[in-house]
């Protein structure tokens, strides 16, 4: 939020929301599930890789040649330690509601409310379920689901964010040619980390952010 001057009375409602959601205790009844996506590259080398030897590194050329690209969905429940990263190849509304109904119906099935935190992208609202399922199966898919949204221009209060980097670093550091190889390594990747419950630890809170960002506040007189 750098790069925000004032932060609006929006802002602060969206953000005290989702520290008071955070802050609540684990329950399998109410799962918070925090979503996000990413847009990757596809990348093969141009030559085949020099192999790693007793006394030098491995070693590959700069050239490269695209191989289109591929998106991946990112749901992660911070403190159960589960995610879930399906790939897909596009991200549209269609794709995002697809992998919510696959989220509620399968993964989430027994789940008797579920909260979603996701941020501002357009297909990310209501309506996009209404124009793909229709509102009577929307309203029947979504029964269980409470939204909460990000404020705008804060990505960093969506977890799902940081799940995105710690997948960028320790899976996608590296040229990935073809889906099927993105699919097998996100899918071992995944895996591991849920075999092992890795949890993400938020620590921030309501008070931490007055403190830190209360000069930036709007109030609603100045509004």
């Amino acid at each position: 939020m750098w790069c925000i001057g004032a932060l609006t009375e929006e802002y602060r409602a969206r953000m005290y929301a989702l520290l008071e959601l955070y802050a609540r205790p684990i329950s399998k009844a109410e799962s918070v599930i925090c979503i996000d996506e990413k847009s990757l590259q596809l990348i093969a080398h141009s030559h085949e890789p020099l192999p790693m030897t007793q006394h030098n590194p491995s070693k590959q050329g700069y050239e490269y040649v695209r191989n289109g690209t591929a998106n991946l969905f990112v749901a992660v429940e911070p403190k159960a330690g589960q995610r879930i990263v399906p790939v897909t190849e596009r991200r549209g509304k269609i794709d995002f509601v697809a992998f919510i109904d696959e989220l509620l119906t399968g993964a989430y099935a027994k789940a008797r409310r579920i909260h979603l935190v996701l941020d501002n992208l357009n297909t990310h609202f209501r309506r996009c379920f209404d124009d793909v399922l229709g509102k009577r199966a929307a309203a029947k898919l979504l029964r269980r689901v409470q939204f909460h949204y990000s404020p705008k221009h804060a990505s960093w209060l969506n977890m799902a964010e940081i799940e995105i980097g710690i997948l960028s670093r320790q899976c996608l550091d590296r040229r990935i040619a073809s889906r099927e190889l993105l699919e097998s390594e996100v899918e071992a990747w995944q895996q591991a980390r849920n075999e092992d419950k890795q949890t993400i630890e938020w620590n921030f809170t309501r008070q931490d952010a007055d403190r830190k960002l209360g000069r930036h506040y709007v109030s609603k007189l100045a509004c």
